[in-house]
């Protein structure tokens, strides 16, 4: 017998969301979450940095089965780590996080039906078994972010900074700062450090499709006026989540016509003959890579004000004083933050191991978005990437719940996905062009070319997968084994 029933891997956003689903629909079932770090709440917790906050709409990024009664539809990390909390406390979710526990390394017996789990806590081994083992880490490494090598860094006397780990009281009043990148963090970060610094540079060697939203949703303040809390939220989601849909859908049927709108947004809160094509028309289409939200267009104001500037370039060395181009161009900053990336880790760099044989991840196929093959009682949660995380994390938890109910009903413990036609083609794990995937692209798993073994990133094929159609399937392969009593009816 096992020590639990499901062994949860996170208590970020993912992980407090699928404990939820997993004790409303199986109360019965015993379960843990294991979480490295001292406190819930993953990526809002461990984010530091000033303006730390969404990059979607807490309507879709928060959960179906809790409103978000804040005004703020884009909201700062302080704001979602407290409605983190609120949910993990309200559902007793809480009392079920195991802290400062890593999982190092999970053993499956097809014999016994279980997994040993090999957890490291406080600088000591322990060991846990379960029947289903679910990750909810995410997909990056929480203890190490990403920074390219730049030459000269050594020669820079003033103070470099990773976002990841932002120093607590960095004072950076009336200095010049240099922010390296121009991804989600890097459009945050600008904006918020530029009324308090004298004056912020945004260095990129290419440009991001930036978008301006409103931080507050005026249909759905309205909504809340005239409806209840709850159907006010309920309609403002249903109303995000098809904008969000149809936005991503008309970039990839009419990528030039969303190309030519981004643009003309830009434009519009640029000041005046601002080289637009210079420092935010991508060579790229919208959504090959993920575009960065700016609530009210704040990251535009900034450079309006002149407290902050774009600069598109290649650093050529770092100096004494700041940075030399390719251009030939220095640039000299006080503080430089390298706002350059994630480093992917699958699954939390936990090694996995069916009935002695070491999974080799790259040889494995999605299953759903959410399992793998040859790897069985093994599920995992990776949102989308080109709408809200969590949209994605509920229904993998709803199907996840429905999975477990059947191999219930039918006396099954065990569930493996199986490839019907190992030589069929495949292509990688996401088909996302984001640099940060692009460089472990060969240390992931695969997806393949028909379901169900694509990972799919419309909301809407993943209601009918994931809620509406049945579990059972030809390659979702159920049995029992020896080690469990058969149940006598």
């Amino acid at each position: 017998m096992a020590d639990l029933d499901v062994l949860i891997v996170g208590a970020g956003i993912s992980g407090l969301g699928a404990a939820y689903y997993l004790q409303r629909e199986h109360p019965q079932k015993k379960y843990a979450i294991l979480e490295a770090r001292g406190a819930i709440g993953g990526t809002w917790d461990l984010f530091r940095y000033p303006g730390i906050r969404s990059d979607s709409d807490l309507h879709t990024f928060g959960y179906e089965f809790k409103p978000w009664r804040d005004e703020d539809s884009i909201a700062g990390a302080g704001k979602i780590l407290a409605y983190l909390k609120e949910t993990a406390s309200e559902h007793g979710i809480d009392q079920a996080v195991r802290f400062n526990s890593k999982v190092i390394a999970a053993s499956w017996s097809s014999e016994h039906a279980h997994w040993t789990v090999e957890v490291e806590k406080n600088g000591e081994r322990e060991t846990l078994t379960c029947s289903w083992l679910f990750c909810a880490g995410g997909y990056y490494r929480y203890d190490e972010g990403y920074t390219p090598k730049f030459e000269g860094r050594e020669r820079f006397g003033g103070q470099i900074v990773h976002p990841q780990h932002w120093p607590e009281g960095l004072d950076y009043a009336g200095k010049r700062v240099l922010v390296i990148g121009s991804g989600a963090t890097a459009v945050t970060i600008v904006p918020a450090m530029a009324p308090a610094a004298g004056h912020v540079t945004m260095l990129q060697r290419t440009p991001t499709y930036v978008l301006p939203l409103p931080a507050q949703d005026p249909i759905r303040n309205l909504l809340r006026k005239v409806l209840s809390e709850e159907r006010a939220f309920a309609l403002t989601r249903r109303k995000n989540i098809l904008q969000q849909q149809l936005t991503w859908r008309f970039s990839q049927r009419f990528p030039q016509a969303a190309r030519r709108l981004i643009r003309r947004f830009n434009a519009k809160l640029l000041p005046e003959g601002y080289p637009v094509d210079e420092h935010f028309n991508p060579p790229y289409n919208p959504w090959d890579q993920r575009l960065c939200v700016v609530p009210d267009g704040d990251l535009f104001k900034a450079i309006s004000r002149g407290k902050a500037s774009v600069v598109t370039d290649r650093i050529t060395t770092f100096t004494e004083t700041g940075v030399q181009l390719a251009s030939g161009r220095t640039i000299d900053a006080d503080i430089v933050v390298t706002a350059t990336g994630l480093n992917v880790q699958a699954f939390g760099g936990m090694s996995l191991t069916v009935d002695g044989s070491p999974v080799n991840l790259p040889d494995t196929l999605a299953y759903k978005g959410m399992m793998l093959s040859g790897v069985p009682n093994f599920a995992y949660a990776i949102g989308y990437t080109n709408s809200s995380w969590t949209l994605k994390v509920g229904l993998l938890c709803e199907h996840f719940c429905r999975l477990l109910a059947h191999m219930d009903a039918h006396g099954y413990d065990t569930a493996r996905p199986v490839v019907a036609d190992p030589g069929a083609p495949t292509r990688p794990f996401l088909d996302f062009g984001a640099g940060y995937l692009q460089r472990v692209v060969d240390q992931l798993p695969r997806q393949g070319e028909r379901a169900p073994w694509l990972t799919s990133m419309s909301y809407f094929s993943d209601v009918k997968l994931l809620r509406r159609l049945p579990v059972v399937d030809s390659e979702l392969r159920f049995s029992r084994s020896r080690a469990v009593t058969p149940v006598i009816s």
